[in-house]
């Protein structure tokens, strides 16, 4: 293991940090060149890694505290999608605009290298139901404020954010202050 993932840091400890550091690979220049995409498809595709991921993030935020997973296309479906399978809950996909069949809200923001829409189904959540909103990585903190408003649009109430991974010199967590940010790695 690298010294840089011995060294790992995050909200739920250097074990689990290290697990997401471990299953991270640097690609750079992509989607263009100066930027440095973090794949966790590794981590994914490690299913011990992965369950121990999950297990953390579910042990963190306490298998009672939510109705429903909100999962942030596209990486977050993963996350999301296991997290309420390890919870028995319901998971509802945020989707990028024009992949929703019936009637959306929609929120636009900009990211890191560009700007973007996502959209929730208006009927999404029932009125007060406690959603955790997950996502892969926190960079600039667009696209979580987006998905987390709809959700409140929508009629959910977040009890949660969860990132497996925070680019900090983005200052994300910053932008969504005063909301609680908690991601599993810090870089």
């Amino acid at each position: 293991m690298t010294e840089e993932k011995l060294r790992a840091t995050g909200d739920s400890g250097p074990d689990l940090a290290a697990v997401v550091a471990g299953g991270t690979v640097d690609v750079p220049d992509f989607p263009k060149p100066g930027v440095v995409f973090k794949d966790l498809m590794p981590l994914f595709a490690d299913g011990r890694a992965f369950r121990e991921v999950i297990d953390g993030i579910v042990a963190y935020h306490g298998r009672d505290s939510f109705d429903v997973v909100a999962g942030v296309e596209a990486r977050g479906f993963v996350v999301a999608a296991a997290i309420a399978y390890a919870a028995e809950v319901g998971v509802v996909p945020v989707r990028k605009a024009g992949k929703l069949p019936r009637p959306a809200l929609a929120a636009s923001y900009e990211l890191e290298y560009g700007e973007a829409t996502l959209e929730v189904h208006e009927d999404a959540f029932i009125a007060g139901q406690r959603v955790l909103v997950v996502d892969d990585v926190l960079a600039t903190g667009g696209t979580a404020g987006a998905a987390l408003d709809l959700v409140e649009r929508a009629g959910g109430t977040v009890v949660g954010f969860t990132v497996l991974m925070e680019l900090a010199f983005l200052k994300g967590r910053e932008r969504l202050n005063p909301r609680k940010v908690h991601a599993l790695l810090t870089v």
